[in-house]
């Protein structure tokens, strides 16, 4: 086996990536009249045009800088899935989709880990300003309702989901062996979700 770099994303990057991107065409399909959806509704999450930057180029950027644990990506998920049932005129398409995800992993990042990096730092590692970024973090507070914690029921849950994703992506396909997220064995040697992987890499 190849050792592994210290940059290289675990696979819950590129899964988080290709479960937004899904959600995020879907509703630009919506966005632009060709499926029938309610206009939605501006945000301060949103920007002028779509960036230049994929949505998962996006992420491994994060992860390359931010040096938050993977855990953080799902706890993030969960963020966001929160955010969008509490404001459904608020649909994650492309001209929203890497603020929330910004925000959703720096709120993720200092709920869950003892030491961080600050609000100056997560704003220049996204591409935005100081004030935009404390700007961003205080809407999703009150987006989410201040509702921050995650069971483990909650947190496995989603694990499932991701990893259901994520045998979508790879080929061949494999049905899982388990319905939770880790099953004896992977704990032992750990996550399937947070073991990493080798990628390209666009620096931007």
């Amino acid at each position: 086996m190849a050792e592994l770099r210290r940059e290289d994303p675990p696979r819950v990057v590129s899964v988080l990536s290709s479960v937004l991107r899904r959600v995020m065409e879907l509703n630009d399909l919506a966005i632009h009249g060709r499926l029938a959806a309610p206009h939605p509704r501006a945000s301060a999450f949103h920007v002028p045009r779509v960036p230049g930057i994929s949505v998962q180029s996006y992420l491994e950027r994060i992860f390359r800088h931010a040096d938050c644990s993977p855990t953080c990506y799902v706890v993030a998920y969960v963020y966001l899935e929160r955010f969008a049932q509490r404001h459904p005129p608020v649909f994650i398409n492309s001209l929203n989709v890497h603020l929330l995800l910004l925000t959703s992993i720096l709120t993720a990042v200092k709920f869950m880990e003892r030491i961080h990096y600050d609000n100056a730092y997560f704003a220049r590692v996204g591409g935005i300003t100081l004030m935009e970024m404390n700007n961003l973090e205080v809407n999703f507070l009150f987006g989410v309702g201040f509702e921050l914690n995650v069971t483990p029921t909650v947190f496995y849950s989603y694990c499932s989901r991701l990893r259901e994703e994520m045998y979508l992506l790879e080929s061949p396909p494999a049905p899982p062996r388990s319905p939770s997220c880790l099953t004896e064995e992977e704990s032992d040697s750990g996550s399937w979700l947070f073991e990493r992987r080798s990628s390209t890499y666009i620096d931007e």
